[in-house]
């Protein structure tokens, strides 16, 4: 069994993040106590379970006096999303934070500044411009409008009739936005590892967007289905996703960045044309399960899953001529209607067509 030294601990709200990897030395949890987090625990023994009144954030259970008290300076620290309190409370214990900068994250991430980072590679986007909101003319429509910074879908806003964008002017005059021409289409993500020396390409899943009754949000991302994907996609359209994944990981790495990222691609219905819609500087959600469908394949000796790679990379391991283990099926469902999500897993596909579900059991 592959031992971590220092010792490795994964610091997280929701404990999903950080089931990538099944119990392993040198190996440790902290997370909330909360009934979702204990079911998905199952009888794991690498936790330590922290239980306050309030759920706590990844920063609050950084600080909490439990998790101080427990790792030692040095330790290895790992978090799903990294901010700058995040960073500030490892340099104060002397904790080895292995996440990219946040300052970087916020960059590529956000979606006003993701523009001029792309520089040439912003082509890889529909067309778009970046102005305030009272810039918005009636020629725009319909477009979309994206505030700078947004999270699953929730600052992403749908913009057809002249009515809806006058409300918005009145709400936010000079706040600036990024306003994107409507592409009509299929939405597709993958998880992708940046290496010392390479881009390892994860497995391409089509994206389970705003479906009722699991979210009344148009935009928000409810799941993902890796067999789906592989019927629908066309080899031309797998090797362009890969291009694009590969050009990105290639601009993060000169960036100074490792480990894990992620996009989001439309394919335009009329043409088969790929759009980038979304750069993930972080580990996206759907890493968890698609590392546990990793590891029930078979593994080479120079394969890995999501999860592994990401650690590995993190840590500067050496992984030239390494690649990530191919998933065919499979798929997960987050039922969002109240407040903490639960997540429901398959290993088949879900999906019976473009935003139609399959009949499942939940």
């Amino acid at each position: 069994m592959l031992t971590y030294s220092p010792p490795l601990f994964y610091i997280t709200r929701d404990i999903d993040r950080a089931l990538g990897l099944s119990e392993t030395n040198g190996y440790t949890i902290v997370t909330n106590v909360t009934p979702e987090n204990k079911r998905l625990a199952g009888d794991r023994q690498d936790i330590i379970w922290i239980e306050e009144e309030k759920i706590l954030d990844t920063h609050e259970l950084l600080a909490h006096p439990t998790t101080i008290a427990t790792i030692l300076p040095q330790a290895n620290i790992l978090v799903f999303k990294n901010t700058s309190t995040i960073e500030h409370i490892c340099k104060e214990q002397s904790w080895n934070l292995l996440n990219p900068p946040a300052a970087l994250a916020r960059k590529v991430e956000e979606k006003i500044t993701q523009v001029k980072w792309l520089g040439e590679l912003a082509s890889l986007l529909p067309p778009h411009s970046i102005k305030t909101c009272k810039e918005i003319t009636e020629a725009d429509l319909p477009c979309i409008v994206q505030f700078n910074h947004a999270h699953t879908g929730e600052g992403t806003l749908q913009v057809e009739q002249l009515q809806q964008l006058q409300q918005l002017q009145q709400q936010f005059p000079d706040r600036p936005v990024r306003v994107t021409s409507f592409i009509n289409g299929m939405m597709f993500t993958n998880n992708n590892v940046v290496t010392k020396d390479d881009v390892l390409i994860g497995n391409i899943n089509y994206q389970i967007t705003g479906i009722a009754p699991y979210t009344q949000n148009p935009f928000q991302t409810i799941g993902n289905d890796w067999g789906f994907a592989k019927k629908v996609l066309t080899e031309t359209q797998v090797t362009e996703y890969h291009a694009m994944a590969t050009a990105i990981g290639d601009k993060l790495r000169v960036d100074g960045w490792s480990g894990l990222f992620g996009i989001d691609v439309m394919v335009e219905h009329e043409t088969g044309k790929l759009y980038l819609i979304e750069i993930n500087a972080r580990q996206p959600a759907s890493t968890t399960y698609e590392s546990k469908l990793q590891r029930d394949k078979h593994q080479e000796t120079n394969q890995l899953t999501t999860f592994e790679a990401h650690i590995q990379s993190l840590l500067g391991a050496d992984l030239k001529n390494t690649s990530l283990i191919e998933i065919f099926d499979g798929a997960q469902l987050f039922d969002r209607r109240d407040t903490e999500p639960i997540v429901h897993r398959f290993n088949h596909s879900i999906v019976e067509k473009h935003d139609i579900l399959k009949k499942i059991d939940l």
